[in-house]
């Protein structure tokens, strides 16, 4: 048996205790989890000492890679000074992050913090319908976000969240939600194609805004790209057409990048690809690169100035208990300095491109209907044929998967999202990905492709 550090824990005795203790997330009962004991780079290692590619940076969060002792030692060095201080009233490093943010998105934000991307989105639907009521509008309330969306697991951020199965069995959720049709160019929901195409599918804010009454419409709800959800990526023009609806009708427009945020996009924050200005950022995942939990919703400085009046209920009352942490802000703080002075918002912005390139190869193959990317982000819509794009069966995504573990790559799929549509395999690779792991990735998807019958 495989022993691990802790005397007496070998394999099957952690399984058992795994078995008897672990609730694990969005996952079948599974008896016999894979254990992972370390990482290293774009590697982790299971308690057999198998060695894995990490082809989905965890959960598309670990943008500088494993085992960085640079991060560790900030992290201990912060919890010596001060471990906790809650955001009533300030400290360093939350000062010094939210000055670094605000560089990253460009200036004129003030920062909000909590601990997930769900927290993230909760405080901006709380802010945006709190904007309104104190800006003279408190009919305001509604959100439009898309179908194929998720937003996050809490009641609101469920609520906005496009995902069928994600929903099951948990509803009635939080009130005021609508959701429109993705820009979903592979299955466009409205028939169109290239020649065709005149942006029905932003045109469609316009429609629902004015269908509800712009006056009950607090804010709209998007990520640069559907990531999540099957990696849907979006007509160039489609955020800047939105973003005129948004101003068109006084709604506020909420950029999730949640995922997309921190270089995964190959630049700091995916709608900066599409060259808007946000009302309302939510972030998470990258700004720490997963070495601890932060979120942050970031507000037009415009916005918050509503919250700065003398009433009794003027300011914004919320408060969580770990949000801003003085450790994970001072983890943000090193992650950030790694991204700029190892360049890697660049280098994630040149590993997107290779790697859109070298998947080419798997274009012809019989039951891949769709390749999408964005940034260092790759999605692969398997089919059952190329002709009728009915959707490749779970069994067929599911053999891929296990091919390319069997390989030594973890790669992930939109799993939990569209009855019948979740034959989507992902990519979201660490940034520290060398060209040769790049090799390494696509020649196993290869190898994997080819045992399909």
């Amino acid at each position: 048996m495989n022993q691990i550090d802790a005397p007496g824990l070998d394999k099957e005795t952690l399984l058992e205790k795994d078995r008897q203790y672990v609730w694990h997330h969005i996952s079948p009962h599974n008896p016999n989890p894979m254990i992972i004991t370390s990482g290293e780079g774009s590697w982790i290692t299971d308690i057999d000492g198998q060695r894995y590619f990490d082809g989905m940076s965890g959960l598309w969060c670990v943008n500088v890679g494993h085992g960085r002792e640079a991060i560790a030692d900030a992290a201990a060095a912060q919890m010596k000074t001060l471990a906790y201080y809650p955001l009533m009233q300030s400290h360093l490093p939350a000062i010094q992050l939210s000055e670094k943010v605000n560089e990253w998105l460009g200036g004129g934000f003030r920062i909000f913090y909590s601990n997930s991307g769900s927290d993230a989105n909760e405080v901006a639907f709380k802010i945006a319908r709190q904007y309104h009521h104190q800006n003279g509008e408190p009919s305001r309330y509604k959100f439009i976000s898309r179908h194929r969306a998720y937003h996050g697991n809490s009641m609101g951020a469920l609520g906005a969240t496009g995902q069928a199965q994600r929903k099951l069995k948990y509803e009635p959720l939080s009130t005021g939600f609508q959701h429109i049709a993705p820009p979903y160019c592979y299955r466009c929901p409205f028939g169109k194609n290239d020649k065709s195409c005149h942006m029905e599918c932003a045109q469609a804010y316009d429609d629902v805004i004015n269908w509800e009454g712009a006056e009950s419409v607090a804010g709209i709800i998007l990520e640069p790209v559907i990531t999540g959800g099957g990696v849907l990526v979006p007509p160039q023009e489609y955020l800047a057409s939105v973003r005129e609806i948004c101003d068109k009708h006084g709604v506020l427009m909420i950029v999730d990048e949640v995922i997309c945020g921190f270089g995964r996009s190959g630049k700091r924050f995916g709608h900066q690809n599409f060259g808007v200005k946000p009302d309302i950022v939510t972030m998470a995942k990258g700004i720490t690169s997963a070495y601890s939990p932060l979120s942050a919703t970031a507000v037009r400085e415009e916005l918050y100035e509503k919250f700065t009046g003398s009433g009794a209920d003027s300011h914004f009352r919320h408060v969580n208990t770990f949000g801003g942490n003085p450790v994970s802000c001072a983890v943000a703080l090193k992650n950030l300095e790694i991204l700029e002075d190892e360049r890697l918002v660049e280098r994630a912005a040149a590993l997107g491109e290779a790697l859109r390139r070298k998947l080419e190869v798997l274009e012809e193959h019989p039951n891949v209907g769709d390749i999408r990317s964005f940034g260092f982000i790759a999605g692969i819509e398997m089919v059952e044929d190329k002709e009728s794009k009915i959707p490749a069966s779970a069994g067929k995504v599911m053999q891929v998967i296990a091919e390319c573990k069997k390989r030594g790559l973890l790669i992930g799929k939109n799993g939990d999202t569209v009855p019948g549509f979740n034959n989507i395999l992902t990519l979201s690779p660490p940034f520290v990905t060398t060209d040769e792991e790049l090799d390494f990735i696509v020649n196993t998807l290869v190898e994997a492709f080819a045992t399909l019958a």
